[in-house]
């Protein structure tokens, strides 16, 4: 007979449980996978669409000029006014004094950020409290609250930054512009243009920054703009932004991370995948009878095909709704998270877009999953069916061929066309089903070598080797399930014990207790001098300080100019903007040559410049090869005269260029200087004199301390851990959901096994030993191979990625490795305790 799908319906809904007996693996899974998918498909889509939209408030422009140590020219001011409302400030760090009747003075480092009467050209400034403001007039400022907390003042009190006396006039609230500020050494306090020049804090060589905000006219292209003016002076110097890359390193951030959402977001539903197939087949396992029989009453292939098609449909329906209610719940905490380190607000978002792909995504999974035991089920006459258990079923997978391929191209086309990353999203593809290939190929090679070594003396060691070849064995069903769950475990420890070394090389414990930037060459004994009063053991370290802009670098007769540059080389993170420049006549301490020799310590020949390895390697440079840098709006050029390793972690004077100094010592600079206390000398009176010494001393210089810089460092690269410690969580739920599935799927398998064994004499104690010995032996032997999968991975995540170094903990990786065995274990022995206690007779009686 060939039944409708009205008739098929009503067969399929009486066979529907509302506690979804038989289903639930396929309803975890798919809940797991398509809440994955839509929370981070809204949480992404809301960032991109915030950086879209807030793109000209976040810069406070249309198009933005950033010059180092210097003002722009009368011509270059001209033009870049000539392109359209123009807004000129300033952004420098200085020392902020309370001024008070009391003796003692408390500083604080803050960033000086000077504004002139058109700022801010878009968004609003708002006040504590939401009243909205401008630009501070005359000698009054607006001041971050950290300012206040730090200096215990209000509004109507008194600062001296510099040589200037402000009054606050106001605490900040919000800062529309604050995003693309970037990293600050301390809080914010915002002035006039007039107020920077009564500070007198802007001198020739003085670290200050120039910006030149731009309105443009409605249709104007920011990017070509800007183009023209790096090209009408090239060696200005200039660093340009436009709305639509407001915040670059925020861009690359976010778009990283997004690429890394994705990944697990697919790697959750790929092992999900799994799960569903171990669940389908289960769930079809245990209605084999009911199947049989309606064969037997007379429904054809197809009929069968219809009915449980529509009750699986049915599932997947609900759990595709309900991962996506999970995922739009959960994105309000993602956002809380991440508030602060991305521009998003903690609330729900509905991106019907992303929720759609993810549904998508949700319902083909589970089409190619569900369609091998589906199509086996359809396939084999009611006879096989019943015979099943004492006969394993085998082939019945062309009917799968089909829906399989179909399945494949859809998740592999909906993967590829939505992915902002195409090569990277079809890389992934390919490597997930590599990996499946590899698993099942191992499976199959596992079976096939157990059926062939010699047999154990041992009975229980025999019949676990034996239960890995038998038929029906669910060997290389487990070792796809156990090896993907596995090497899910062994990812995440990997990046996470990666993404903690970055943490503590890139922010070490070790470093000097205070940089002062900005220090006049003729105040050095005056520093000096402060300093040692007020403790005598301090260890000092100065250098030249300048600011400038590598322009060009190569062969002397071929040098590439970065203005050229469709795009910057990875990791030639120097090319991009203005740096830290220097010179001296030594190796700098922290640092090893690695190729070259140092100039000697009177040299006045060629200018020459020593360059990082790293730059060396991003840009393929050589000795006797040329840099070209801008400083000051003048063009210096040196030779590569060496190449250098530096100690990153010293978080000293670390400068990518070191010059010979002949080369800059000519230009207009200042000092910059470190203090390393003793640790007698570490408290809160030494501090005290050090700071208020200093402001005395060397108004024009700023003191910044090192303990809270690397404390907001650690928070932030901890946030982002965290953020990718909760994300990548979802596809270990997922692997342990496959492994629950997978020890499920073979506990089936096992029933009548254990049953034959029991009328033969065994004893539940040798059926548990049976049981330990034949995972114990799986996982030991697909412990090596997620070891070196996962851990591949998360190298690939780590250095490709987030381009970080590769510094895993091997005890915590192996230590995460030996719990996911021992879950394996637990889950096996829990999931069979009811196996054991079946009886025999039942059983028998059923078959």
């Amino acid at each position: 007979m060939n039944l409708s799908w009205r008739a098929a319906w009503a067969i399929a809904r009486r066979g529907l449980d509302w506690r979804f007996k038989g289903l639930r693996l396929l309803l975890v899974c798919l809940v797991l996978g398509t809440a994955a998918l839509s929370a981070i498909g809204t949480l992404t889509g809301a960032i991109e669409r915030e950086l879209s939209t807030r793109g000209r408030e976040m810069l406070g422009a249309d198009l933005e000029f950033t010059l180092a140590a210097r003002e722009p020219a009368p011509d270059e001011l001209a033009a870049i006014g000539m392109l359209g409302e123009l807004s000129q400030g300033a952004r420098l760090q200085a020392m902020a004094v309370k001024v008070a009747p009391s003796t003692s003075q408390t500083a604080t480092p803050v960033e000086l950020k000077a504004v002139d009467d058109r700022w801010p050209l878009y968004g609003q400034f708002e006040l504590e409290g939401g009243r909205t403001a401008g630009a501070p007039q005359g000698m009054a400022a607006w001041i971050a609250p950290g300012v206040a907390d730090r200096l215990d003042v209000k509004v109507g009190d008194r600062l001296r930054v510099g040589e200037a006396v402000l009054s606050v006039a106001g605490i900040i609230g919000k800062e529309p512009d604050r995003l693309a500020e970037g990293f600050s050494l301390g809080p914010t306090v915002i002035v006039s243009k007039a107020a920077l020049d009564a500070s007198r804090l802007v001198q020739p060589g003085s670290m200050v920054r120039t910006k030149l905000r731009l309105k443009l006219p409605a249709g104007a292209d920011a990017v070509a703009l800007g183009e023209s003016i790096k090209a009408r002076f090239p060696l200005a110097g200039y660093e340009v932004r436009t709305r639509e890359k407001a915040s670059p390193g925020l861009d690359r951030f976010v778009s990283r991370m997004g690429q890394f959402l994705v990944l697990v977001a697919l790697a959750a539903l790929a092992i999900a995948g799994i799960g569903i197939g171990n669940g389908v087949n289960s769930y079809l396992e245990a209605r084999r009878g009911s199947i049989a029989t309606l064969k037997i009453l007379g429904a054809s292939s197809g009929d069968i095909a219809r009915i449980y098609l529509l009750q699986l449909a049915a599932a997947s329906s609900l759990a595709i709704l309900a991962g996506l209610a999970v995922g739009v719940s959960v994105t309000p905490l993602l956002g809380k998270a991440l508030e602060g380190l991305l521009p998003i607000e903690a609330g729900f978002v509905l991106d019907w877009g992303a929720l759609a792909i993810a549904a998508a995504y949700g319902a083909l999974i589970a089409l190619t999953f569900a369609a091998p035991p589906l199509a086996r089920a359809r396939a084999f006459p009611a006879m096989a069916l019943m015979r099943a258990r004492v006969s394993p079923l085998s082939g019945g997978w062309r009917g799968a061929v089909l829906p399989v391929a179909l399945g494949l191209g859809g998740i592999a086309a909906l993967a590829v066309l939505t992915a902002p990353q195409k090569l990277l999203a079809a890389g992934f593809l390919g490597g997930a089903a590599g990996l499946f290939l590899l698993l099942s190929a191992l499976g199959w090679g596992l079976t096939r070598g157990a059926a062939r070594i010699p047999r154990p003396r041992g009975a229980i060691a025999r019949m676990a080797l034996a239960n890995l070849y038998r038929p029906g064995a669910q060997t290389s069903a487990l070792v796809v399930a156990l090896g993907f769950g596995l090497a899910a475990f062994v990812l995440l420890a990997g990046v996470q014990t990666s993404l903690d070394g970055n943490i503590a090389r890139r922010v070490p414990n070790r470093a000097p207790d205070y940089f002062v930037l900005d220090l006049p060459q003729d105040k050095v004994g005056a520093f000096e001098g402060v300093v040692k009063e007020a403790a005598p053991g301090a260890v000092l370290r100065m250098v030249p300080a300048l600011r400038g802009t590598i322009v060009a670098y190569g062969a002397e007769n071929a040098m590439t100019r970065v203005a050229d540059l469709k795009e910057i080389p990875d990791n030639a993170w120097p090319l991009r903007g203005d740096r830290g420049l220097t010179y001296s006549s030594e190796v700098p301490e922290g640092n090893v040559l690695t190729e070259g020799a140092w100039w000697p310590t009177d040299y006045a020949g060629e200018p020459l410049v020593s360059v990082d390895d790293d730059l060396r390697e991003a840009l393929g440079l050589k000795l006797g090869d040329r840099i070209a840098v801008s400083v000051l709006g003048v063009e210096r050029s040196a030779r590569i005269a060496s190449f250098r390793r530096i100690d990153w972690d010293s978080m000293g004077f670390n400068y990518v260029l070191v010059f010979s100094p002949n080369t800059l010592a000519d230009a207009p600079h200042n000092l910059a200087a470190t203090i390393s206390l003793p640790g007698q000398s570490k408290t809160a009176g030494v501090r005290r004199a050090i700071l208020g010494g200093l402001v005395k001393a060397l108004p024009s210089s700023s003191v910044i301390e090192i303990g809270p810089v690397l404390g907001q460092a650690r928070e932030i690269l901890s946030q982002m851990g965290t953020a990718i410690l909760a994300a990548a969580s979802v596809a270990i739920l997922a692997g342990m959901a496959v492994l629950t599935g997978a020890i499920a799927a073979a506990r089936e398998r096992k029933t009548y096994d254990n049953v034959i064994l029991r009328v033969l004499g065994a004893s539940r104690r040798q059926l548990l030993v049976l049981l330990v010995a034949e995972y114990g032996l799986l996982s030991a032997l697909l412990a090596g191979v997620a070891l070196v999968l996962g851990t591949g991975v998360a190298w690939g995540v780590i250095v490709w990625l987030f381009e970080f170094d590769w510094l895993p903990d091997w005890t915590r990786i192996l230590g995460v490795l030996a719990a996911g065995v021992a879950l394996v274990m637990v889950l096996a022995v829990a999931g069979s305790i009811g196996l054991l206690r079946t009886r025999p007779a039942q059983v028998l009686r059923e078959l």
